[in-house]
């Protein structure tokens, strides 16, 4: 199993509601259709904590992406897509920003 996530930051002109809106009621549905995504999450961020043993980095996130793929080919098969295309140049409207992380996921606790 291979994982994108993408930690997200919103354009100055957008507030977090309005970005949250449109990730969720347009963006989100465009993802639908992109051939090879096993699952599509958006982790909407409500808050933050701090721990007073370690320093809080200055990152700023409007909300985290994850998309789950099969493996690495059916990854770089679907970001050649027309429907992938869509989908980032969607994200291109409302993102100002973006870190994005390839990941091999590796289970510890797994779901029951």
């Amino acid at each position: 199993m291979i994982k994108v996530i993408g930690l997200l930051t919103r354009r100055p002109h957008l507030s977090h509601e309005e970005f949250v809106h449109h990730w969720l009621h347009v963006h989100g549905p465009l993802a639908r259709a992109v051939p090879g995504i096993r699952r599509y999450v958006q982790s909407h961020i409500i808050g933050t904590r701090t721990r007073p043993d370690l320093p809080e980095t200055d990152v700023q996130v409007d909300g985290i992406a994850e998309l789950w793929y099969d493996d690495l080919a059916s990854y770089e098969a679907a970001a050649r897509t027309p429907e992938m295309k869509r989908l980032t140049d969607d994200g291109a409207l409302i993102i100002s920003e973006i870190k994005t992380f390839l990941i091999e996921e590796k289970e510890i606790i797994p779901l029951k």
